[in-house]
């Protein structure tokens, strides 16, 4: 909730110096909305890749060992 109402009160600041009142602040604006959202993107993407990578990890020991009958 903290992180909203900071953002709110940014966002209304920005209003208020006339940033977000040019195209151009609007477009600065907008790409660093990109830039948060592709940084946290990359993040879950790598955990992402990990849980994967992991998965086929163990289906394919679990598929060597019932191809030999210990499991």
């Amino acid at each position: 909730m903290k992180a909203g109402m900071s953002l709110n009160s940014l966002l209304g600041a920005l209003s208020q110096t006339g940033l977000l009142g040019t195209e151009l602040g609007q477009l600065l604006v907008a790409l660093i909305g990109m830039l948060i959202v592709l940084v946290v993107g990359r993040v879950v993407l790598k955990i992402a890749w990990r849980l994967v990578t992991i998965g086929v990890v163990l289906v394919g020991a679990a598929l060597v060992l019932t191809q030999f009958g210990l499991i």
